[in-house]
Parts: C-alpha cells; sequence; structure tokens
C-alpha cells in the first residue's frame, strides 16, 4: 500500500510475507491510548502489542474469516502470531532509520491521489473511516518508510565477490543463452498470385535476391536481406522479432535453409528465403557480466534479507498474557541432522497458498491439515538438506535458501546431453507436448427462446449483420475469440471439437445447430478458421525434444541425490506428534492421509 516493493519484503524461508501487516495498516491505530486498544496480549522485546490491534488485524485476515475451530484454529493463530511477532520486531529495528517529512508528505499524497481524496473534507472522511488522526496516519507511514529503507538497505549492503559471480554464472548458464537467430532474404507483396507465382521461379532457381529487387513491398533496395544496414545487401543475423508472428513460426520452426511460404499476415504475403539457421548459444562470461553482476547482486541481497529476517526473529524477547485468547504453540515439528524445522516455518507457505485458503473458506481446513502439512514439511526437509550439501561442497552458492538448494541441484546435474534417438524416442512417447491443438475462431449468440434461435439460424445462414440479426431476436453476442479445446464451456466445446461434422456454411462462417445450454438458454455459434490438431514433424521439433530428455534426466538424477541426502542424514520427523499435541481433547487428531499425496521437490533443476 506504500510502495513497498513486494520483492524486497516477500520472505523465501516462511517467516513473514510483510505485505500482510503493510496491506493492514489502516486498520489500527497504534498511537490510541492504551484504554481504547484493550489489554496487552504479549509483548515483543518489552513492547506491549494490545488485544484490539489484533482483533483488527484478525478481521483483515481471510483465514479467520472462515472461523477455523479446534486444531486448525490453533494452527492459524500461531501462523498469524508469528507474523505480528516478526513485524513488531522489524518495527522496532527500523525505529532508527532517517525518514524526512518530505518523505512522509510525498507518500501521503499519493495515499490521497489512490482513494480519490481531492479536497480536505474528503481526506477527513477517509481519516475518520479508517480511525486515524492526520499525526496517527503520518506516523505510520512514517514507520513503513523505514521498514523500507531498512529492508533495502540489509539487501544493497550484501555484495556479492568477483568468484561468486563467476560461479553464478556457470550454475545459471542456461538463464544467458540467447534466442535463435537466422540470416534470411524475405519478399513481401499484396497479391497472394504473386506470391505463388515468385515462390515456383524461386523453386526453379530463379536468384532471390533479384526477385526481392523487383518485387518486394520491404527492403527492395537491398534484395529483401534481413538485418542489413542501409546500402548493404547481404542478411545478418535476426531473431523471431522482425517478423509477423505466423511468418516467424514458420521460419523458426525450418531448423535449416530452405524456403517458407507463402504466408498471409496482415494483408501481406511473406516469402522467406532461410540461408543459414543459427541456434541459440550460450554466451561467453564477458558478454553478459553485466547482467550476471546484477542478477547475483539480487540473490545474495535475497539471502542477506532472508537471514536478517530468521536471527532478528531468534534475538526477539516474547511473552504472552496468560488469559491470551490466542493459541500460539510454534514447537519444532523435524530436525533434519541438527537443524530444527518450527511449526511456524511450515504454516506460512501453507496459508499463503491459495489451494489451502480455498478450503478453508469451503470447511474443508483438514484436508489442508492432512495433505499440505505433510508435504510441505518434506520439502523443507529435502530444502534443508540441499542447503546442507551446498555448504559443505566449498562452492560458493549465494540467494536464499529456496535458490541455494535449487542452484544445488543444478550444479550436481549439469553436463547432461541427449542423443537424437533418446529424443526420438520421447518424441513418440509423449506426442501431445509436441501437438498443435485444434482451433476455431467462435462467437456464440444465446437466446431465451428456442424459436428466436432458430430464427436467428436460418438468418445468419443467408447472411447480413451480425449484431442486428442477434437483436431482432433478442439474442446476446459473445465474441470467444480464437478458441482451442476445452476453452468454451463445456457444452459449446463438445458442439465445436467433438462433433466430427462440420456445420453449414454461410457469408458469417459455419453455423451450428441450435443447443440448449444448462441454464436452459438456447445458442447458435458462428465458427470461422476452424483447424485441426497437428503433431509437429520430428525434424521440426528435434532440438526442444533433446532439452526436454535433458530435463527428465536432471530431474532424474536431483531425485537420486536427495535420497542419497536423506540416507546420510538423521531426520526426525514429528508432525504427527505435534498436531496431536495441538489438537483439543474434544477433536480427533489430525490422521496422515492414506494415500501418500505426491511430493513437489523444493527446487527442480
Amino acid at each position: 500500500m506504500f510502495g513497498i516493493s513486494k520483492k524486497a519484503i516477500t520472505i523465501l524461508f516462511g517467516l513473514l510475507a510483510l505485505a500482510f501487516a503493510v496491506g493492514a495498516i489502516l486498520l489500527f491505530t497504534p498511537q490510541a491510548g492504551q484504554q481504547a486498544r484493550g489489554k496487552p496480549v504479549l509483548w515483543v522485546n518489552g513492547k506491549a502489542v494490545y488485544e484490539l490491534d489484533l482483533l483488527r488485524l484478525q478481521g483483515n485476515d481471510p483465514l479467520y474469516a472462515a472461523n477455523p475451530q479446534g486444531l486448525l484454529k490453533n494452527l492459524v493463530d500461531t501462523h498469524f502470531l508469528e507474523q505480528v511477532i516478526l513485524t513488531e520486531a522489524l518495527k522496532q529495528d527500523a525505529a532508527r532509520i532517517r525518514v524526512g517529512s518530505a518523505e512522509v508528505r510525498k507518500e501521503v499524497d499519493r495515499i490521497k491521489e489512490q482513494f480519490g481524496l481531492k479536497d480536505k473534507k474528503a481526506y477527513e472522511q477517509f481519516l475518520n473511516q479508517v480511525g486515524y488522526t492526520d499525526a496517527q496516519l503520518r506516523s505510520e507511514v512514517k514507520t513503513q518508510l523505514q521498514i523500507q529503507k531498512r529492508l533495502e538497505q540489509i539487501r544493497s549492503a550484501a555484495k556479492p565477490t568477483p568468484e561468486e559471480v563467476r560461479f553464478y554464472f556457470e550454475v545459471h548458464q542456461e538463464n544467458y543463452k540467447g534466442e535463435p537467430r537466422v540470416k534470411a532474404r524475405q519478399i513481401v507483396v499484396d497479391d497472394a498470385k504473386l506470391a505463388a507465382e515468385l515462390l515456383a521461379k524461386a523453386k526453379a532457381g530463379e536468384d532471390f535476391a533479384a526477385l526481392a529487387k523487383q518485387h518486394s513491398k520491404v527492403g527492395a533496395e537491398q534484395g529483401g536481406a534481413l538485418g542489413a544496414a542501409p546500402g548493404e545487401s547481404e542478411p545478418k543475423p535476426v531473431t523471431k522479432v522482425v517478423f509477423p508472428e505466423k511468418v516467424a513460426e514458420a521460419v523458426f520452426a525450418k531448423k535449416g535453409p530452405g524456403l517458407v511460404g507463402p504466408i498471409e499476415a496482415g494483408g501481406r504475403y511473406y516469402l522467406v528465403k532461410v540461408e543459414e539457421y543459427l541456434p541459440p548459444k550460450v554466451p561467453t562470461f564477458e558478454e553478459v557480466k553485466e547482467q550476471v553482476e546484477k542478477d547475483a547482486q539480487e540473490a545474495k541481497g535475497n539471502g542477506a534479507l532472508e537471514a536478517y529476517l530468521e536471527n532478528l526473529r531468534q534475538k526477539a524477547q516474547v511473552r504472552f498474557a496468560e488469559d491470551s485468547p490466542f493459541s500460539y504453540k510454534n514447537l519444532p515439528v523435524a530436525k533434519v541432522n541438527e537443524q530444527e524445522i518450527l511449526l511456524a516455518q511450515v504454516l506460512q507457505p501453507v496459508f499463503s497458498n491459495q489451494q489451502t485458503a480455498a478450503l478453508i473458506q469451503q470447511g474443508l481446513g483438514d484436508l489442508a491439515v492432512q495433505f499440505f502439512l505433510p508435504q510441505t514439511l518434506e520439502s523443507l526437509i529435502e530444502r534443508e538438506l540441499l542447503v546442507e550439501a551446498a555448504k559443505k561442497s566449498g562452492k560458493p552458492f549465494i540467494g536464499s535458501k529456496d535458490q541455494i538448494a535449487q542452484a544445488y541441484l543444478l550444479y550436481e546435474t549439469r553436463g547432461l546431453t541427449a542423443t537424437e534417438e533418446e529424443a526420438r524416442r520421447f518424441y513418440a512417447e509423449n506426442p501431445a507436448l509436441f501437438t498443435i491443438p485444434a482451433s476455431a475462431e467462435v462467437t456464440g449468440v444465446v437466446f431465451k427462446a428456442e424459436a428466436k434461435a432458430k430464427a436467428f439460424r436460418e438468418a445468419a445462414l443467408r447472411g447480413g449483420d451480425l449484431q442486428a440479426l442477434a437483436k431482432a431476436q433478442e439474442g446476446t453476442v459473445t465474441e470467444y475469440g480464437t478458441v482451442s479445446p476445452n476453452q468454451l464451456p463445456a457444452v459449446l466445446d463438445r458442439l465445436v471439437f467433438k462433433v466430427k461434422e462440420t456445420f453449414p456454411k454461410g457469408p458469417m462462417g459455419e453455423v451450428s445447430e441450435v443447443v440448449k445450454l444448462e441454464d436452459g438458454t438456447f445458442a447458435v455459434l458462428l465458427v470461422k478458421n476452424r483447424k485441426p490438431e497437428v503433431l509437429k514433424p520430428f525434424n521440426e521439433v528435434v532440438e526442444e525434444a533433446k532439452e526436454r530428455v535433458i530435463l527428465s534426466k536432471r530431474q532424474q538424477k536431483g531425485q537420486a541425490l536427495v535420497q542419497e541426502l536423506r540416507k546420510a542424514a538423521k531426520i526426525e520427523n514429528r508432525l504427527s506428534q505435534v498436531l496431536a499435541e495441538l489438537t483439543p481433547k474434544t477433536q480427533e487428531p489430525a490422521k496422515p492421509p492414506t494415500q501418500e499425496a505426491p511430493k513437489e521437490a523444493p527446487a527442480k533443476p
């Protein structure tokens, strides 16, 4: 809300997403008197956090909106209070950061603009609505700016060494691979018949550059040479961006020299002669040094920020009131060698997951406990093993724990290759990955009465203005655009893509029969540019198939590496015991799933 960078404040380890505090900033008034804020519920480093403050924050938390009970309530409380504690500790640490009145004024002006507060009266009404005075709002804005500056201070102070930057490039080389390029000439004309004639001449061996000089509407003086500077006539390497999208797809699909087209795009016809295909390559370190330094700086900053917040939380002295209405039990749920994993560290990614939130809103929060908690804990255990292994390797890995775990897997699975035979086998076993789905341009017209839908259909087959014909029968027009299977409502999807026969054609395209929809209305579809599903030829996708084979090998090798680390480690998983301890005696303890949920690795190569 106050301009704090999301990237700068999202905590990768799962301690806190500060958006929690920032988003709720206008919901409580820390400057209010003690009586107006109720009793203290807890103290962080000796500073009280009051009941009313927590209740107002709680009212803004969607996890509480579903009124969780029993074990789930205890888990939500622990998650909520852990964020409150770290937020308060961070505010206290950032209090020494200097923020000028001009900075505060600028931010308040931005808030006024954001909420459309154009005059003094509107601003005063806004303050009254959120329970603030102007001074209190400015004080809270100052606090948030201090937090922003403190976080940026931590990040920017973390400077990667030259060794770390070079190693970062070694690990993440694939990220810097350039785009494929071609050396090519093109002829662009306005007439389809002329384009076909020029293709025949080019196939017969006539000089393509000469044909371009004589006929092309674009680049004729350069013999159609793409990438050539003014006055030159030799093509230079170019990327897809120089072509219209449809033309680019065809040109780069060849993966080699040859003629492409004619292809219609934007009312013109393109004929392209590819002289050389240049596959993407990994640049040298020197070629991308500046970008690598920026990326390494960001990674090092992530690690520094994560470590800072962990340390801040560990040092925080927390005391709860004896009559606290909240349950806070941040118990160790696992131990990996000597490293503990606390319950709150597992709850943060679980409760931040949209699937979990949706289940809780539907009253199915116990499913989140049964499936997502064990799955997430296993991911954190594996991440801890990978981070330990990275440290023992002696290599200069940098970043957050998530980033280091991923980088370690990338480093340990580097250098794998794929043969053309392996790529061909993968292509045969996974045709869906290399298939262009069927598509069609679809317009739907819906009517309340079947008779009106039939009348519209008869008129549509004769032709005319779509909107006028629909309006005459009180129909509603919906332009679906170009769609593929499973993108339309179920009944319409079956009609377009499951029915093998085409519909009768009129001036507007194919016109479907009248179909009754689930809500009792009636629809007629107009379909144009219907295209069947197409499996790309292997020679067009051989490089993609090889890349997928290598990815599969890396995943298998990475999984094997994690299993080796698990066997060599001392791992204690206490999640079931902790959940049993936190379950009220009137409630059955959460049972682990009878069938293990598929585990998602913390970081895949």
